[in-house]
C-alpha cells in the first residue's frame, strides 16, 4: 500500500482510488449528461469495476491521440471529469451503451503501489479541482453576453431545444455556465480540453463565449448556404417539372426530340472537342441561340444542322501514321508494276516527312491515259502512308458550290465536297484524291477550277473558307493528289499549283507482267476459279495485248481476261468432273475471244509511193498514223480529208508551201501546182486527229507522190514543219516511240531538240530502234525516200528530174496498190 495520502494538503487530492476510462475525441464536462458506446475491453472492465466497487463512479479523461489503442499515462491529458454511471445497457454485439453524468473536474495520477501502469485495469488517484466562481461586474456582463449569444445560437441551431437553453440561462455562475455551454458546441476536442483545464472560471467562460460566437457565425453561414441550395433545388425541381411537361407536349405534337436535351448534348460534345478558338466561339454562340429558338421555327433546324456540322468535323484530329520507308516501297511495288517516277516522288516525300515531322501536304497531279492506274496509285499511296483514303470525282462538275459549299441563307445548304469528305473519314490528314480534274467545266454557276486554286495552294489552304461554315478550316495536313488525262484543259494557274507527274502508257512487256501478276489472279478469284483451272500462255497473252486491245492502260486487258474466265467457269459448271484444267494458247484464243479486233498499227509490207508512217499521241497513248497522198491532173486544188483538226490542216498547207518553195531543187516546174490536184488523206477517218507533229510526215508523203519515190516502210517520223523546212520539237515522244516499237518499226526520225526526251524512254525500246535526229526537212527526205542515187535527190536541174508533163506525169498518176 502506498504511503500517498489523499488528504495531504500539499497534494490537493481529496478522493479515493477510482477506475479510469480513456475517451477518444470526447471531453466530459461537469453537470453534463452524455451517452457513449463502449467497446474496448479495458473500458468495459473499468465500467464493470466502477459499478461493482466504486458506487458507479468512474474517472473519464480524453486521449491526446485518438488512434492509440492502449494508452499509457503520457498519452492522456492530466485533467478529466469524475462521472457517475446513470444507465448501462449491454448490446448483442458485445458493446455497452452507457449514460454518464459529469460530477466535477479532477486531476489524476497513477497509484504508487510499485507496479507498472496497467492499461487494461487502471485505478488512478484523483483530486477534485476547486471551482473559483466569483461574482462581479465583469463576470455578470460576461454571463449576460453568453446568455444572449446562446439564445441567438438556439434560434439558428434548431437541434438545441428551448428547454435546454432556458435551463442553461438559469445558471448564474461563470464556471458552471461555461461547463453547461461547451458540450453543446461543435468544437474540436482539443479546444474543449483547454476549457476544461482552465482554472479561472471567468477565463473559462470567456473561451466558451468565443467558441459560441464562432459557432453562431458558422451556423449563420451554414443556414444561408442551405437556403441557397434549397432555392436552387426548388428551381431545378421546377425546371425538371416544366421540362417533363414540355416533353409530353412535344410527344403529343409528334416531336420526339427534346430541344433542351439536344442543346445539352451539343454542349457536352463541345467540351470534348478540340477546335480552333474562332470555331469554338462561334459554335458556342450558335448553341446559345439554339436554346432561345422555338423548335417549330424554321431557323431552329438551320442552326441545329450548322452546329452538328461544326461538331462533326475533325478540326485537329490527326491520324497517327508510322512512317516505314522500306515497308512503303514494298506496298507500292506490290500494288503496281512499273511507274518508277511516281513511286520515287512518293518515297522522297515520306523520307522528308520522317525527318522534319511537320510538312505541308504536297499537291501531286498524276497525268496519263485512262487505265494506267492513276487512281489506284493514289490508294496505294494512302496505304503506304497508313492514312485514310478519300476520292472525289470532279468529272462534269460545273458548280463552284460543289467545292466551296452554299451559304446558309439557301434552303438545303450544305458544305462543299471537301468538307463533307473530311467529316466522313473523321481525320484531318487523309490522302485526298481529286479525280478527273481536267473534266470540270464552267457555266453561269461559277468556275469550280477557280475554287480549287485555294484548296490546292499549300500557302493558302491552311485557311480554307467554306461558304457554309464561314470559318477558316486548315487543309494543310491533307495530302492532295489530282488525276487527269490531259493538261491542256486544266487552267494554267491551277497547273502552276501542282507538281505534274506524267504516267505514260505501258509497254507490251509491262502489260504482260501486269496481266500475269495482277489481273489474272484477281479475275480467277472473282470468278471462283483456281490456278489449276486455267492457264494462259505468254503468246496468247501477247496476242490479247496486240490484237484484242488498243489502249495505253490495262482496263480492256482485264475485260478480256474476265471474258476468258467466264467461259471457263461455264465449262466447269457444265462438266462437273474435269480431269485437267483449261489451257489458252495463241492457236485457240479465238475460240474464247472471237476474231481479232484491231490491226495493231503495224507497218506496210513494202515501201510505197505516197504513203508514209507517222506517229500520234492520243489520250490512249501512242498510235501509228498512216498518211496518204495522190496526185491528179487538175487546177491546183488541195483536198485534205480524214477528220483533221485545224492545226493539222494548217500543217498540211505548210507542207505544200514548203514544196512549192523548193520546186526548183526537186526539179519541178515553178507552176507545177497549177496543173495538178493534191489529195491528202489520213486513214481511220472516223477518229478525230489534230496537232502539228505530223508536219514532216505530210511533207514526206507529198514529195514521195510528186517524185514517184517510195517511202521506207520500216521507218516512221514525227516533227513539226515550218515554211522554210525547219523541223521543230514535239511532245509525247515516249508514247510515240512505244507505238513505233509496237508496229515493228526499225527507224524513227525525230527533231534534234527532242534528244533530251530520249532519257524518258525505256532502254528496252531504244535498243530495238534506230533514232535519227534531224533539224531540216532535207535530212528527213534523205533518210526516208527510197532513191537509187541519193546524191541526185536534190539535183537542181530539170534533166535529173522529169517535168510534170513527161515521165513523172505518166508514172505518178498510176493508181497505187496498198498492201
Amino acid at each position: 500500500m502506498s504511503t500517498f495520502l489523499f488528504d495531504n494538503p500539499k497534494n490537493g487530492f481529496e478522493d479515493a482510488l477510482l477506475p479510469m476510462m480513456s475517451l477518444r475525441e470526447v471531453v466530459m464536462f461537469p453537470r453534463s449528461i452524455v451517452p457513449l458506446f463502449v467497446g474496448r475491453e479495458a473500458s468495459i472492465k473499468a465500467i464493470e469495476n466502477a459499478v461493482a466497487a466504486h458506487d458507479k463512479k468512474i474517472f473519464l479523461v480524453a486521449q491526446r491521440a485518438p488512434e492509440t489503442e492502449r494508452p499509457m499515462p503520457d498519452d492522456l491529458f492530466g485533467i478529466g471529469t469524475v462521472s457517475k454511471i446513470l444507465q448501462m445497457l449491454r448490446l448483442p454485439d458485445g458493446t455497452i451503451k452507457v449514460l454518464f453524468e459529469g460530477l466535477y473536474r479532477a486531476r489524476w495520477e497513477p497509484q504508487e503501489d510499485g507496479g507498472e501502469f496497467n492499461a487494461d485495469n487502471v485505478l488512478v488517484r484523483v483530486a477534485r479541482l476547486p471551482d473559483e466562481d466569483m461574482a462581479g461586474a465583469e463576470a455578470d456582463a460576461l454571463i449576460r453576453a453568453t446568455q444572449e449569444a446562446l439564445e441567438q445560437y438556439g434560434r439558428i441551431n434548431k437541434k438545441l431545444a428551448p428547454e435546454t437553453i432556458l435551463a442553461i440561462n438559469s445558471i448564474a455562475l461563470p464556471g458552471k455556465l461555461a461547463d453547461a455551454v461547451m458540450p453543446h458546441l461543435k468544437v474540436d476536442y482539443i479546444k474543449k480540453q483547454g476549457v476544461l483545464e482552465e482554472t479561472s472560471a471567468v477565463k473559462r467562460l470567456e473561451e466558451a463565449y468565443g467558441f459560441l460566437q464562432g459557432e453562431i457565425e458558422i451556423s449563420s453561414l451554414e443556414k444561408r448556404i442551405k437556403s441557397r441550395v434549397k432555392q436552387q433545388m426548388e428551381k431545378n425541381q421546377k425546371e425538371y417539372y416544366l421540362n417533363e411537361q414540355l416533353k409530353a407536349i412535344n410527344k403529343e405534337m409528334g416531336r420526339e426530340d427534346d430541344p433542351a436535351a439536344e442543346a445539352a448534348e451539343f454542349e457536352e460534345r463541345l467540351r470534348a472537342k478540340n477546335m480552333p478558338d474562332e470555331a469554338l466561339e462561334k459554335v458556342t454562340r450558335e448553341i446559345k441561340k439554339l436554346k432561345q429558338i422555338p423548335p417549330s421555327s424554321a431557323e431552329y433546324t438551320v442552326v441545329r444542322n450548322y452546329v452538328e456540322w461544326i461538331l462533326d468535323l475533325p478540326w485537329n484530329v490527326l491520324q497517327p501514321t508510322g512512317l516505314d520507308l522500306i515497308q512503303a516501297e514494298v506496298i507500292l511495288n506490290e500494288d503496281h508494276y512499273g511507274l518508277d517516277k511516281p513511286k520515287q516522288r512518293i518515297l522522297e516525300y515520306l523520307a522528308v516527312q520522317s525527318l522534319v515531322k511537320v510538312l505541308k501536304g504536297p499537291i501531286l497531279c498524276l497525268v496519263g491515259p485512262p487505265g494506267v492506274g492513276k487512281t489506284s496509285l493514289a490508294k496505294s499511296i494512302a496505304r503506304a502512308m497508313g492514312r485514310e483514303f478519300v476520292r472525289l470525282s470532279l468529272g462534269g462538275v460545273r458548280d463552284e458550290a460543289e467545292i466551296r459549299g452554299h451559304r446558309r441563307t439557301y434552303v438545303g445548304a450544305l458544305p462543299g465536297k471537301i468538307i463533307q469528305s473530311l467529316k466522313r473519314v473523321k481525320y484531318n490528314n487523309p490522302v485526298f484524291c481529286l479525280d478527273e480534274v481536267d473534266k470540270m467545266s464552267t457555266d453561269f454557276r461559277g468556275d469550280p477550277s477557280s475554287a480549287l486554286l485555294e484548296v490546292l495552294d499549300p500557302e493558302q489552304n491552311l485557311a480554307f473558307n467554306d461558304h457554309y461554315l464561314d470559318l477558316d478550316y486548315d487543309l494543310s495536313k491533307v495530302f492532295f493528289i489530282t488525276t487527269a488525262n490531259a493538261l491542256h484543259t486544266i487552267p494554267l494557274p491551277l497547273q502552276d499549283r501542282m507538281e505534274i507527274i506524267r504516267i505514260p502508257g505501258y509497254l507490251e512487256n509491262e502489260k504482260m507482267q501486269i496481266g500475269r501478276r495482277f489481273l489474272l489472279p484477281k479475275n480467277l478469284t472473282q470468278h471462283g476459279l483456281k490456278e489449276d483451272n486455267l492457264s494462259i500462255s505468254d503468246n496468247a497473252l501477247l496476242e490479247i495485248v496486240r490484237r484484242y486491245t488498243r489502249e495505253a492502260g490495262v482496263r480492256n486487258l482485264e475485260r478480256e481476261l474476265a471474258s476468258i474466265c467466264r467461259k471457263v467457269a461455264r465449262k466447269l459448271v457444265e462438266k462437273k468432273e474435269l480431269a485437267r484444267g483449261f489451257s489458252v494458247t495463241k492457236q485457240n484464243l479465238h475460240s474464247y475471244l472471237g476474231v481479232t479486233k484491231f490491226r495493231h498499227g503495224e507497218k506496210e509490207d513494202k515501201a510505197q509511193v505516197g504513203l508514209c508512217n507517222g506517229m500520234a499521241y492520243t489520250e490512249l497513248g501512242g498510235e501509228m498514223l498512216m498518211v496518204e497522198a495522190v496526185i491528179m491532173p487538175g487546177s491546183g486544188k488541195v483536198e485534205i480529208t480524214g477528220k483533221l483538226g485545224e492545226v493539222m490542216q494548217e500543217s498540211a498547207k505548210a507542207a505544200v508551201s514548203y514544196l512549192r518553195s523548193r520546186s526548183a531543187l526537186f526539179g519541178l516546174k515553178p507552176d507545177f501546182h497549177k496543173e495538178i490536184d493534191i489529195h491528202i488523206h489520213v486513214p481511220e477517218g472516223a477518229i478525230p486527229k489534230d496537232g502539228p507533229s505530223a508536219g514532216i510526215t505530210l511533207a514526206t508523203t507529198l514529195v514521195s507522190a510528186l517524185l514517184n519515190m517510195p517511202v521506207r516502210n520500216d521507218l516512221a517520223m514525227t516533227g513539226e514543219i515550218t515554211l522554210r523546212g525547219r523541223v521543230l520539237p514535239i511532245g509525247g515522244l515516249r508514247e510515240k516511240l512505244l507505238a513505233a516499237h509496237r508496229g515493228r518499226i526499225r527507224t524513227v526520225i525525230i527533231p534534234e531538240e527532242n534528244e533530251k526526251d530520249l532519257k524518258e524512254v525505256p532502254e528496252a525500246i531504244l535498243k530495238d530502234l534506230e533514232i535519227i535526229r534531224v533539224e531540216h526537212m532535207d535530212q528527213v527526205l534523205e533518210n526516208a525516200l527510197v532513191c537509187a542515187d541519193p546524191e541526185k535527190l536534190f539535183c537542181g536541174r530539170a534533166e535529173n528530174a522529169p517535168h510534170l508533163s513527161s515521165t513523172l506525169m505518166k508514172e505518178a498518176y498510176q493508181p497505187q496498190t496498198r498492201h
